[in-house]
C-alpha cells in the first residue's frame, strides 16, 4: 500500500495536467497539459464553416481515409488500449477492428438516416428536405472503450459536416491522442477535429460554453444526469446521452445449460463487467436454478484474470483502477451484509492493484435492492417462479439499456420483447456487442432517446424542409378589394 500513497503524492496537479497509469502495474502511460477551453471552442467555430462547406462526398473519402490510417497503426492502438484501461490483447484489437469498420456503417447511415429528397408541391414547385450539420459538437467520452466508443460519436459527426471538440475519459487520454493523429493524418484538419484532454472541470464547461451547439456523451448515469440538467433549459442545444444500465437477462426453460452457461459469463464478466451492456442481474425460473448455477459457476471459476499481455491470455484483466475495485468490494460486502447469498466471493488478490475475480450473489432474499450500475464483475441472482415475475423483475430498475432472455418459447420471447423496458431486447444472444448496423442507446437512466449506433446520423444533422421554385409566382385569390 505504501506504493500507492508514494505514486499518488508524485501526480501532478491535475488542473494543468492529465496523467494516465497501467491498471495492471501502475506505470505511467501519458501525460500532458490540459487544453484550453475557450481556445479550443475559438478554433473550432473558426474552422467549421469551411468544413461544412466541403461536399459530403469530400468529407466521406477523408473518413476512409481515416480508416486506413487505423489499420496502419491497428497493432500500436491495440497495445496502447490494452496499456492504458487494462483489457486483454485480444480484446483491445477487436476494438480496433470496431473503429475502423464504423467508417463504413457510418456512411450508409448517414445516406439513409439523413437522405436528400425532392417532391412535387403545388404550383409546379419542389418541396425539398436537406440536412444540416449543428456546428460545433463536444465528444465527451469513457475509458472502458477509450476508442470505439468516442469513435462512433466523432465519424458520424464529421461526415454530416461538424467541428469537434473531443475530450475522452481523463483515465485514457493516449488512446484519445493516438485516434485524434489518425483523423489529422487522413486529412481532416486539427481545428475540426481537435483532442482536448482534461478532466470532469473541463468537461463540465465544454458543457455550459456559449460556443458549443451540442453536447454527445458516453457514460455513466450520474453525469449524463448534471449534463441534462445544465442544459434543460438550452433547447437549442443537441444532446445525446447514451448511459449505463443495471441490465436484466431472464434464464428461462431450456435444456442447453452449458450454452446458457456461456451466454450468461459472456454477458456478466465481459471487459470485467466494465460495459454499459452488460448483465448485472440474472433472473432465473427456480425450477432450473440450480443445475444453471452450477454450470455459471463452474465455467466463471475457469476465467483466466490477468494483465493484458500475460500468456496464456486471460479472458478479464484488471477494473480501471484501485478506487474503482474498492468501491465494487464495499459494494459486494453491502450486498452479503444485507440479505446477499454469495455463490461465488469477490476476490482482490493485490490489494494495491485492481484485479478483481469474477463474483456471483444470489439475492433473492434482499427486501431492498439497490438500484445501481455495478460497473464491474458482480452479477446478482434472483430466483422467480413464473413468467411474469420474470418480466417484473427485469424491469425493476430506472435504468432501460439491454435485457435479453435466454431459453423460453418464441410466444415467451414475444411477451418479453413487447413488456420489457429497454433499447436493446435480445433472445438467446448476450446482452453485450450490439450490431453497429443497429440503434445503441435505452430509455430511463440509460439514455435520452438519442440512440448513437446506426442512428447516430440522427442527432448530427438536422433536417431543413424548402419549398422551391425557380421563378416567382404567385397570385392572392380572395380578400381583395
Amino acid at each position: 500500500m505504501s506504493g500507492q500513497l508514494e505514486r499518488a503524492e508524485t501526480r501532478p496537479d491535475t488542473r494543468t495536467q492529465i496523467v494516465s497509469y497501467e491498471p495492471a502495474t501502475g506505470a505511467e502511460v501519458w501525460r500532458g497539459p490540459v487544453a484550453d477551453v475557450d481556445e479550443t471552442v475559438a478554433r473550432a467555430r473558426r474552422a467549421w464553416p469551411t468544413w461544412a462547406a466541403q461536399p459530403l462526398s469530400t468529407r466521406m473519402e477523408l473518413l476512409r481515409r481515416f480508416a486506413n490510417e487505423v489499420r496502419k497503426d491497428a497493432e500500436a492502438l491495440a497495445t496502447t488500449i490494452a496499456r492504458e484501461v487494462g483489457k486483454p490483447l485480444w480484446e483491445a484489437r477487436a476494438e480496433v477492428d470496431s473503429v475502423i469498420g464504423k467508417v463504413e456503417v457510418s456512411i450508409r447511415a448517414y445516406a439513409e438516416r439523413t437522405a436528400q429528397r425532392k417532391l412535387d408541391s403545388a404550383l409546379q414547385g419542389v418541396m425539398a428536405v436537406r440536412h444540416k450539420p449543428h456546428g460545433v459538437l463536444v465528444v465527451l467520452s469513457p475509458f472502458n472503450y477509450p476508442a470505439h466508443l468516442a469513435n462512433a460519436h466523432i465519424v458520424p459527426a464529421l461526415i454530416a459536416g461538424n467541428a469537434v471538440i473531443f475530450k475522452p475519459s481523463e483515465r485514457a487520454p493516449a488512446t484519445g491522442e493516438m485516434l485524434a493523429r489518425c483523423f489529422h493524418r487522413a486529412g481532416i484538419p486539427v481545428a475540426v477535429m481537435q483532442f482536448a484532454p482534461g478532466g470532469p472541470a473541463e468537461g463540465a464547461a465544454y458543457v455550459a460554453h456559449e460556443g458549443i451547439d451540442g453536447v454527445l456523451f458516453t457514460g455513466s448515469a450520474t453525469n449524463g444526469i448534471a449534463i441534462n440538467r445544465r442544459l434543460a433549459g438550452r433547447p437549442d442545444r443537441m444532446v445525446a446521452l447514451e448511459m449505463g444500465g443495471n441490465n436484466a437477462m431472464v434464464v428461462w426453460d431450456t435444456p442447453k445449460l452449458t450454452d446458457a452457461a456461456a451466454i450468461v459469463v459472456q454477458s456478466a464478466f465481459a471487459t470485467s463487467g466494465q460495459r454499459c451492456t452488460a448483465a448485472r442481474r440474472l433472473i432465473v425460473r427456480d425450477t432450473m436454478y440450480d443445475a444453471l448455477m452450477a454450470e455459471v459457476k463452474a465455467l466463471a471459476d475457469r476465467l483466466i484474470v490477468g494483465a493484458p499481455f500475460d500468456e496464456p491470455a486471460p479472458f478479464m484483466g484488471p477494473v480501471i483502477d484501485n478506487a474503482a475495485a474498492d468501491g465494487l468490494t464495499e459494494s459486494f460486502l453491502y450486498l452479503l451484509s444485507h440479505g446477499g447469498r454469495a455463490i461465488k466471493h469477490l476476490v482482490r488478490p493485490d490489494d494495491t492493484l485492481p484485479f478483481l475475480s469474477p463474483a456471483i450473489i444470489d439475492v433473492t432474499a434482499m427486501r431492498e435492492r439497490p438500484d445501481v450500475e455495478l460497473f464491474g464483475p458482480v452479477l446478482q441472482v434472483i430466483r422467480v417462479s413464473d413468467f411474469d415475475q420474470a418480466i417484473a423483475e427485469a424491469n425493476a430498475s430506472r435504468y432501460g439499456l439491454a435485457a435479453s432472455l435466454v431459453g423460453g418459447s418464441p410466444q415467451e420471447y414475444n411477451r418479453f420483447w413487447a413488456n420489457v423496458r429497454a433499447g436493446i431486447v435480445n433472445w438467446n444472444r448476450p446482452t453485450i456487442g450490439p450490431s453497429h448496423a443497429a440503434p445503441m442507446g435505452g430509455v430511463g437512466l440509460s439514455g435520452n432517446h438519442r440512440p448513437t449506433g446506426f442512428y447516430a446520423a440522427d442527432y448530427c444533422a438536422y433536417p431543413v424542409a424548402s419549398g422551391e421554385m425557380e421563378q416567382p409566382r404567385a397570385v392572392i385569390g380572395v380578400g381583395l378589394r
